[in-house]
């Protein structure tokens, strides 16, 4: 870098304050905030400045975004996650057993943010039993598409590629599920690390510690993301009336309240649709965990703040 000059670039990869951005002609560079202010994730689109002095590359504004993962930190603060997603992916899998309110808000935060859900079961040479079976049908009820696989041997894998073929997805869930192992699978010569379970617990290690952005051979683009064990979304971005649960809304209209929290209001037609199995209990309760988390991280944080 002999000349300071300004140019677009695409945040690829993302660990803290440590970027990797790719610019228009595919070339990619070293790069980092210019100050403490900015807010950036794995697929923003930015500006950036080299400084030939320092021999860097510095970030130093953030295009406008197309859509956005964001999660709650404890003190329920907005903390971005990724960005200008069409897609997100979660992964279950029979080992560990699936946390399916941890996917509930995963698919809340999307649907709140105008990204489509994706229900990846994996490990399906484990078998899936009757119930994780019985849950893909619901997800698959409330508009999700659900793909079954199993990415060590291959199977399910060419249905999932073709899915993606144009869009920019995110890959989450809990560690263990087989992420990892999914990437490899999609992208060949990603060469990501992978690790079983701990045999004692069945919980996942961590195995990928910054998102990054994969392309795919075909088409589409792939984010992957550090493994979780619990995930709550950012409760500035949530639609505060029915929390991201798109069956939830389905029902909403048929409240006797405009402003029904659908807990113990009279006349709830969510709490009615729970009651008659319409609804199934299981989402209804993830509902009204989610509406109490809602309210708790409101608490927490004081006065509404402007959204980041």
């Amino acid at each position: 870098m002999t000349a300071a000059a300004t140019f677009e670039a695409e945040i690829i990869a993302a660990f803290g304050r440590h970027l990797r951005v790719r610019d228009a002609a595919g070339c990619e560079f070293e790069a980092r905030p210019h100050g403490r202010r900015l807010v950036l994730a794995c697929g923003d689109r930015v500006l950036c400045r080299r400084d030939p002095q320092h021999a860097e590359v510095h970030v130093t504004d953030v295009l406008p975004r197309r859509t956005a993962l964001w999660r709650s930190n404890l003190r329920g603060e907005a903390e971005l996650v990724v960005a200008n997603l069409s897609h997100l992916v979660a992964v279950i899998a029979p080992r560990p057993a699936p946390d399916y309110f941890v996917v509930d808000r995963y698919f809340a935060a999307a649907a709140s943010s105008g990204i489509a859900s994706v229900l990846v079961a994996n490990k399906a040479d484990l078998g899936h039993d009757t119930a994780l079976r019985a849950e893909l049908a619901s997800y698959e009820a409330m508009g999700a598409t659900t793909v079954a696989c199993a990415a060590a041997a291959g199977e399910g894998v060419d249905a999932l590629r073709g899915l993606l073929r144009s869009a920019t997805a995110v890959l989450v869930g809990q560690s263990g599920v087989g992420k990892s192992s999914l990437v490899n699978a999609l992208v060949p010569d990603a060469g990501v690390d992978t690790a079983e379970l701990v045999r004692q617990t069945e919980e996942g290690r961590h195995t990928t510690t910054a998102a990054k952005l994969y392309d795919l051979p075909g088409g589409g683009r792939m984010i992957d993301s550090p493994g979780v064990r619990d995930f709550s979304p950012a409760i500035d971005h949530l639609e505060p009336g029915t929390l991201g649960y798109t069956d939830v809304a389905w029902l909403a209209p048929k409240c006797r309240f405009l402003d029904c929290r659908h807990m113990r209001e009279p006349d709830c037609a969510v709490a009615a649709a729970a009651e008659s199995g319409e609804l199934p209990a299981r989402r209804y309760e993830s509902y009204r965990r989610m509406r109490r988390l809602f309210e708790q991280l409101s608490e927490t944080r004081g006065p509404a703040r402007r959204r980041p």
